[in-house]
């Protein structure tokens, strides 16, 4: 199967990787450091252990890559529209992009990616929830390589349920009130989660190891553009919208709306 990693930074590489080592044609798009150092020296990763893939292809020409079986989409929320644009040369019909994961890897270095705690799962499907063939090859392709990848039964209800705060009463009930507004929102859109669902995602969120964190939450200690309009700032305006409050989430969004562009230079703060 021939892949092409859209976003090849610490998820994407990861990924990438393991395809690779399972037998798939693989094609990193990056940028950057991280890029410079897969060309020269190749891709390490840090998981159970530590290997090395010598000859790992990067580029950040997707122009260059030809036609493509599958492009999973591990950029940030706000470059999205800009990477859609740059695969077009890359994909055809039969193409497949996908985009829901549940794991946390960093890059340790550039041309290095490590992988923290031990939650992995990759799910993907068609929007109509078919088995089709190429999802099917997709799943194939993710299984020899050890990834641990599912079809569900509905792709629509697939959501992240990371969160870095759960001990402390106070900041417990605000993760839970905010994945209430989340799910009232998507209901009252025609998604069908199931009244419980907040409450499912946090006693999933007991069940990962202590050290995991949102990307978002890495983002924003390391200074780094987010991607809230996308998240916290996209339930409020759709909430908006059809009249359901989110009191919460603009919370948050209005907390952090000073950090969305990433760390304030010296001549805007003060």
């Amino acid at each position: 199967m021939k892949i092409a990693i859209m976003g090849a930074g610490s998820i994407g590489s990861y990924y990438g990787a393991r395809l690779q080592k399972g037998g798939s044609d693989v094609t990193f798009i990056a940028r950057g450091d991280h890029l410079r150092a897969m060309q020269r020296h190749g891709l390490t990763v840090e998981d159970a252990g530590k290997w090395h893939l010598s000859d790992a292809k990067a580029t950040d020409d997707p122009s260059t890559i030809g036609p493509v079986d599958v492009v999973p989409f591990c950029v940030k929320l706000r470059d999205t529209e800009t990477a859609a644009r740059a695969i077009k040369p890359i994909v055809e019909p039969r193409s497949s992009r996908c985009s829901a994961d549940y794991i946390s890897v960093v890059v340790e270095q550039p041309g290095m990616v490590r992988k923290i705690g031990h939650l992995e799962r990759l799910a993907f499907g068609e929007y109509d929830n078919s088995r089709s063939p190429r999802v099917e090859a997709f799943l194939s392709a993710c299984k020899a390589a050890g990834i641990n990848a599912e079809i569900p039964s509905d792709i629509m209800l697939e959501r992240s349920t990371i969160g870095p705060i759960r001990s402390h009463s106070l900041t417990r009930q605000f993760g839970l009130d905010l994945m209430k507004e989340v799910v009232a929102v998507g209901r009252a859109r025609g998604i069908p989660l199931a009244p419980d669902f907040a409450e499912n995602c946090l006693a999933a969120m007991d069940q990962l190891a202590p050290e995991m964190q949102a990307s978002m939450a890495t983002d924003l200690s390391q200074g780094k553009p987010l991607e809230l309009p996308w998240l916290a700032g996209a339930v409020v305006e759709l909430g908006n919208e059809i009249g359901v409050p989110t009191p919460c989430c603009r919370a948050v969004r209005d907390i952090l709306a000073l950090y969305v562009d990433g760390r304030r230079s010296k001549a805007q703060v003060g």
